[in-house]
């Protein structure tokens, strides 16, 4: 009976939780060229906060993110940012035209 009421709470509560997202960064700088940004984005299911939370802290983590520097790595929930990293001179980039892909 307890399984049953969870089955049927979650199928009605699920579609009320945000989304979440991390959306990874990458600028690189060629002179004489725009600046080109690369944007990866990774989303997660309605309410799935400790799967994006925990896949967050890896790509902080990660050596391979802290030597492509520069990177902005973002953590959103329904399209708004809840914790932001950047590595590199992030905040000097985008004050130059940035064409994005990806």
């Amino acid at each position: 009976m307890k399984s049953l009421l969870r089955k049927v709470s979650s199928s009605i509560i699920k579609p009320f939780l945000p989304k979440y997202e991390v959306v990874c960064t990458s600028y690189q700088v060629i002179p004489g060229h725009p600046v080109n940004g690369n944007q990866q984005k990774h989303t997660f299911e309605k309410g799935a906060s400790e799967e994006a939370r925990k896949f967050y802290v890896k790509v902080i983590n990660s050596d391979m993110t802290r030597t492509m520097a520069p990177v902005e790595v973002h953590l959103k929930r329904r399209g708004r940012t809840i914790e932001k990293q950047h590595f590199g001179p992030v905040d000097e980039l985008k004050k130059f035209n940035i064409v994005y892909k990806g």
